[in-house]
Parts: structure tokens; C-alpha cells; sequence
């Protein structure tokens, strides 16, 4: 079901999206050779609390982090355990908050000091990817058209899209309608209308699409080994335009 929020609502999501934006950037700050994904998942834990909000995550489906911590191959939902990162990894950093009874949902990846020429550029490409599609986020334009916008930059730089993983409405729950793929045909789909809010993600692969998940039941990595990259933004559609919710 699509949710339309008013403008009061999209306010109050606003300042949640300003909260996850901000810790995002500490965590951007903090990621270095040696740091455990442990020390990120206290930190944006740490720094939700002290903004008198509450992680989105932790505890969502049984989830036992506040932060979603995926290296390398791993393309989403990863656990924020004791290790430590290296020089040349590079980590998808997936985050959220509930604050006055609405979420913000945002995801950044970074690279760990030098990274190789092919991570730079599958970073660079599922970034940009992101704002193709939210530049086509807006009244004049259909579902699909996020969905096209998102493959048919990544593909043209020989990466490739994770199918299995979607992005989703937000609001008042973390997962609302309506589902958002980040492939297929543009023009299809419902036409996008003010008042609708969107959790855009691409997460893009280095080599084949295919991915599964691991045996604690959350990670997800590619099944050939390749590596991953996620980018999110919690997005508004307006009357005048995209208006992204989780930036500072």
C-alpha cells in the first residue's frame, strides 16, 4: 500500500533524515585500517541516543545491530561484529533512526584507505546511479523510470544489479509500499505522486547479479565473489520536485 504523507509529515521525516545523515558522516570519518565494524555499530548507536531517537534497526525481524556493516562481497545486511577492517576493504554502511514516530533510511559505501581502480569506480557508479534515479523522482515520471534510470547507468560501466533486494516506501513504518527495484523497463508501474516518500537504494555488483544469504540468516553476499556497493537516500516526492530527507 502507498502511503501519501502531508507536509507536516514529510517535515517530521525530515529531521529524522538529518539525524541518520549525520551519523553517517561520523561513520564515513571513522572508517580507517584497524577500526572493528563493533566500534561504527556503537558509535551510530551511541549518537542516536544522545538525539533522543531510536535505531531502526536493532531488533527489527530479530536484526541484533543497530547498523548494517557489509564488506566487500557482502551486498547487504551485514553483521556489525569484532572485525576489523583492512586496507583495500570497502564497506557498505547501512542506517537508520526512528524519531517522533516516523524513520529515516539512508547508506552510504566507503572505501578503506587505497582501494583497487575497480572499487573506486563501482562506488562511483552505484553513487551516481542513486542520483540518476532521484532526478527522475517526481510527478512527471513512473516507478519504473527510477528503476531504468539506476540499471542502465551501472550497466553501461560493466557492473551489474542486484535483483533480489529492493528499495521501499517510509514513513510511519520502515518497509511501506510500494516495493522499489532498481531494474527493469521504464514507463511501467504507478505514476509517482506528491506525498509519496521513498527509500531509493541501488545495490550494484561487480561481477553476476546473483547473491544469497548466509547461514546466520541475514548476510548477503555475491555468489561469485565479486564486490558490492549500496547507496541510499530517503526521498519526498513534491509538487516542485525530488526532495532528498537524509542529507545534512
Amino acid at each position: 500500500m502507498i502511503v501519501l504523507k502531508s507536509r507536516a509529515e514529510i517535515e517530521k521525516m525530515a529531521a529524522a533524515g538529518r539525524m541518520v545523515a549525520e551519523i553517517l558522516a561520523g561513520l564515513r570519518e571513522m572508517v580507517a585500517p584497524g577500526v572493528t565494524l563493533a566500534q561504527l555499530d556503537a558509535y551510530a548507536e551511541r549518537e542516536t541516543l544522545k538525539r533522543k531517537a531510536k535505531p531502526a534497526f536493532k531488533g527489527y525481524s530479530g536484526f541484533p545491530f543497530s547498523l548494517c556493516c557489509s564488506v566487500n562481497e557482502q551486498v547487504v545486511h551485514g553483521f556489525a561484529t569484532q572485525r576489523a577492517l583492512v586496507e583495500g576493504d570497502i564497506v557498505s554502511l547501512d542506517f537508520g533512526v526512528l524519531h517522533n514516530g516516523f524513520y529515516g533510511d539512508s547508506a552510504i559505501t566507503v572505501p578503506v584507505g587505497r582501494v583497487s581502480e575497480v572499487a573506486t569506480r563501482l562506488i562511483k557508479a552505484t553513487e551516481e546511479s542513486l542520483y540518476r534515479a532521484i532526478e527522475v523522482a517526481d510527478t512527471a515520471h513512473r516507478l519504473s523510470d527510477l528503476a531504468h534510470a539506476v540499471q542502465s547507468h551501472v550497466e553501461a560501466r560493466g557492473f551489474s544489479v542486484v535483483r533480489d533486494f529492493v528499495g521501499h516506501g517510509i514513513g510511519k513504518e520502515l518497509h511501506e509500499g510500494p516495493q522499489i527495484p532498481n531494474f527493469g523497463a521504464a514507463g511501467k508501474g504507478p505514476r509517482l505522486k506528491a506525498g509519496m516518500v521513498l527509500a531509493i537504494e541501488p545495490m550494484i555488483n561487480e561481477k553476476g547479479y546473483d547473491v544469497k544469504v548466509l547461514e546466520d540468516g541475514w548476510t548477503a553476499v555475491t555468489i561469485d565473489g565479486g564486490l558490492s556497493a549500496h547507496f541510499e537516500h530517503t526521498v519526498a516526492i513534491t509538487d516542485n520536485g525530488p526532495l532528498i530527507l537524509t542529507k545534512i
